[in-house]
């Protein structure tokens, strides 16, 4: 089993502290119920800033491509990942709650003295992710533009012997 990164969130921010690597797909777990294959390895950076408005922050990128299930064909479907996010951090829930939520800047999160790197990534990833993951256009059936003179019923005749009263 390969080495897990841990971090002390304030110290790493605080000393402008580096990390960077590759941690593979199969290790998120809460990400596997959608992952078509657990395959492959995303790329990680983080970096410690001391002072980012006011507060000490972690940026973290992140780069990947993920193999999700189209909700629509269900076949595989590849989706490339790039994020970018800055964390504020506060040493207790009570002061970030003290601060008013801002609707454009960093996300803030409690900083542990253990934060695992993969959980952080691994929280990034399922916010970057859609609610609803589909092809632009599926190979299986190709996309259905509706007649605007049919029935909304007419399908059904044919559930039911196809014969007309």
């Amino acid at each position: 089993m390969s080495h897990q990164p841990v971090i002390d969130g304030l110290d790493f921010a605080r000393t402008g502290s580096k990390l960077q690597g590759a941690l593979p797909v199969a290790g998120f777990m809460r990400l596997r119920d959608a992952l078509c294959t657990n395959k492959g390895v995303v790329q990680y950076e983080l970096l410690g800033v001391p002072e980012e408005l006011g507060r000490p922050t972690l940026r973290l990128k992140v780069a990947g491509e993920l193999q999700f299930v189209c909700q629509r064909c269900l076949g595989a479907l590849e989706f490339p990942l790039r994020i970018d996010v800055s964390l504020q951090l506060a040493a207790t829930q009570a002061e970030l709650d003290a601060e008013p939520l801002a609707a454009e800047g960093p996300e803030g999160i409690v900083a542990g003295r253990e934060m695992p790197v993969r959980d952080l990534v691994e929280d990034e990833l399922l916010l970057a992710i859609p609610l609803v993951l589909r092809h632009e256009r599926c190979a299986g059936g190709g996309e259905q533009v509706p007649n605007e003179n049919r029935s909304p019923f007419a399908g059904l005749r044919g559930l039911v012997g196809g014969t007309k009263h």
